[in-house]
């Protein structure tokens, strides 16, 4: 049975990759409409552009975050318009759900529609309900997708927060603290607002992500008609420049090319980031 493809289907695909709209309608059709697998046979032939952390429910919301001395959490909050966003009773959530954040086991956590710590009581009340019952006053449907609680041992937490606060990030320092060390967290924190990493360091890429970029590597060197006898080495080389690129040490700073992450960080003495969390309002978790 064929898949019906949706306009919206398309306009999902073309934000993710990049790619036309005829590009994008013929690739979902050959993957059955699993945007994934379109995504992927899109970079396959090269039609894709480097790859954007997309999911199928873009939604409204906001990010809501606090930092202070050695410790960081932050919350995203969903709604279906931005009007609710704006309402007292959605922002009191948020920060109701903030300070549940800061007392949760340390890390970034996607909380989806029934996780554990959904369940966990906060102000004697299981937080699922809360969510449930504020967006039942408001008649919206409200969800809080994840959650990021950072408490360090002898660093700090540094943070950006965009402007309409749709894009927020935390970042942990270790092995250096006071001010020189929380302004260098902050100016990383802006910088993977913008680059979007997704591992600090290459050796810590998952091996599902390498494996789907083999894949797609080989596909197009094989396209690209290169010899047998060398295809092994552009793909190594291709997966060795996808893992520079998507890793955090290993960008050039955004604020200045010149120098990657890894060498801003020598301005302060001991300083290495041990984690982020990136949330970005419509972004797969």
């Amino acid at each position: 049975m064929t898949m019906a493809i949706t306009t919206k289907d398309i306009s999902e695909l073309r934000a993710r990759t990049g790619a036309g709209i005829g590009d994008c309608k013929k690739a979902l059709e050959e993957a059955h409409g699993d945007m994934d697998a379109a995504a992927e046979l899109l970079r396959k032939k090269g039609i894709a552009k480097a790859e954007k952390r997309a999911g199928r429910d873009a939604m409204q919301g906001i990010i809501f975050m606090e930092t202070g001395t050695g410790f960081g959490g932050m919350v995203e909050l969903n709604c279906e318009t931005d009007f609710v966003a704006k309402t007292d009773g959605f922002q009191n959530l948020g920060k109701e759900l903030l300070a549940f954040a800061l007392t949760a086991p340390q890390g970034t956590h996607a909380l989806g529609a029934d996780g554990p710590l959904l369940a966990s009581a906060h102000n004697g009340k299981p937080v699922g309900e809360r969510i449930k019952e504020v967006g039942g006053v408001i008649g919206e449907a409200i969800s809080a997708k994840r959650l990021a609680h950072f408490r360090p041992q002898g660093g700090v937490v540094g943070r950006y927060l965009h402007h309409n606060q749709q894009v927020g990030v935390i970042v942990e320092l270790t092995g250096a603290a006071g001010d020189p060390a929380i302004a260098l967290a902050n100016e990383i924190a802006l910088h993977i607002a913008s680059a979007d990493p997704i591992v600090v360091k290459a050796s810590d890429m998952p091996a599902e992500i390498l494996e789907r970029e083999r894949r797609i590597a080989e596909e197009q060197v094989a396209a690209e008609g290169k010899p047998e006898n060398i295809r092994a080495k552009i793909v190594d080389g291709k997966l060795k420049k996808f893992a520079a690129e998507r890793s955090l040490l290993d960008q050039p700073f955004v604020k200045d090319e010149t120098k990657t992450i890894a060498e801003l960080l020598k301005g302060v003495p001991g300083a290495t980031v041990v984690r982020f969390a990136r949330f970005k309002i419509g972004e797969a978790a």
